[in-house]
């Protein structure tokens, strides 16, 4: 595993693990899965050396939070548990007491690393952050993170906690490369990092969807995946086959690579499995030369999906308007 000095956080894994799915009804894994195979998940990453794991309040409503915390057991207190408040009136009493409510459901004291799910359109962060800095004073966080910040918002919240934001969580993939532009040097040269969510692209850039073999499930919801942009696609994913053919490895893992060879870039893939998990993994042992980098560079801003795609800050608004507020 390789590892990157974040502070406040100490050694960060590369390579970690996001949880979307743990207690996620929309994923189709159901009780099994949270009582057994997330367990399974859990262990070996931290054989493998994994030490980042992230999750929040909103998924699955505080369930991925328990499941993560029992998955964990006594390593809880030893690993860079992520988790995320959704900014739904984010006024310091109200994100004191989130935060509480978090770190029960996580079995931990402190939070290592907490983060901001999304910008409030509404409420600035120099409302939000202030309550964050109490936290912090309190040692009852680690460390403040943004989620789907622009670079422009990022630096105000900075401003207004009075103190580094060390982290910005954002969708990042071959398939969403924008984060390259400004995120990415600026991150380097702060010495702070991008968590890359939906690295993979939720599965296209496996390399195995196109327009003749198209997802079901949640992934059909996804423009992503509509005929079109599948079409335009392909040349991004022909130079992922044969960069992966030339290194003896698999399209989803060159993918994973590609991010790893950027600074500051750490990558949160999900897994349904333990196989899953050891494959997403293993990308952290891949070194791409600077060709094979710069060629899925190229394609990735040479690819350009039609418009109306769907992020997850998007599905996690929809869910929203159909569950409760987590306890």
């Amino acid at each position: 595993m390789r590892f990157v000095e974040v502070d406040g956080l100490g050694p960060v894994s590369r390579v970690g693990l996001g949880t979307w799915q743990f207690g996620s009804r929309e994923w189709g894994y159901g009780d099994g899965y949270a009582s057994r195979v997330a367990i399974d998940i859990v262990r070996r990453a931290r054989e493998l050396g994994v030490t980042l794991f992230d999750t929040a309040e909103i998924y699955g409503f505080g369930r991925s939070e328990r499941i993560l915390a029992d998955a964990l057991g006594d390593d809880r207190e030893r690993v860079v548990v992520a988790s995320k408040l959704f900014p739904l009136a984010p006024f310091p009493p109200v994100v004191r007491r989130r935060a509480e409510a978090s770190a029960r459901r996580l079995g931990v004291r402190s939070i290592p690393l907490y983060q901001v799910h999304q910008p409030n359109p509404v409420v600035p962060d120099s409302v939000t952050m202030p309550g964050l800095r109490e936290l912090l004073d309190a040692g009852r966080i680690g460390a403040v993170g943004v989620s789907n910040y622009s670079l422009d918002r990022w630096r105000r919240a900075d401003a207004a906690l009075g103190r580094p934001v060390v982290s910005n969580q954002v969708q990042f993939s071959l398939a969403h490369p924008a984060p390259l532009d400004d995120l990415v040097p600026f991150a380097e040269r702060e010495g702070r990092i991008v968590i890359a969510y939906s690295p993979l692209a939720q599965g296209l850039l496996g390399g195995r969807y196109s327009v003749s073999h198209r997802p079901g499930g949640v992934r059909a919801a996804n423009p992503l995946f509509g005929t079109e942009n599948l079409r335009r696609a392909e040349p991004l994913l022909a130079t992922l086959r044969e960069v992966a053919g030339s290194h003896g490895v698999e399209p989803a893992q060159v993918a994973l690579a590609w991010l790893l060879g950027l600074p500051q870039v750490v990558v949160i893939p999900g897994a349904s499995s333990v196989e899953q998990l050891e494959f997403n993994v293993a990308a952290a042992e891949i070194d791409l030369d600077p060709a094979a980098h710069q060629a899925l560079t190229d394609a990735a801003r040479a690819f350009a999906p039609v418009g109306g795609l769907r992020t997850a800050t998007d599905a996690v608004r929809a869910r929203l308007r159909r569950e409760p507020a987590p306890r």
